[in-house]
């Protein structure tokens, strides 16, 4: 996903930053936003920034 592209996306809920999480630091593809504790995901390069296709976030990942 293109950099400039990712300073532009806010959280669609909240209007705040998001962290863009990906392979192979991360288990999954997402936009996660740290106010709502949600992330959403990121398909085939495209990000869907859909509140009802959000996932919650859990307690907060552990480096393994």
């Amino acid at each position: 996903m293109e950099t400039r592209l990712l300073e532009l996306l806010v959280c669609p809920l909240c209007k705040g930053p998001l962290e863009h999480r990906r392979p192979p630091a991360d288990e999954r593809h997402e936009l996660v936003c740290h106010a709502d504790h949600l992330a959403f995901p990121v398909r085939d390069g495209i990000p869907v920034m859909l509140e009802s296709e959000a996932r919650p976030l859990s307690e907060p990942q552990s480096a393994s």
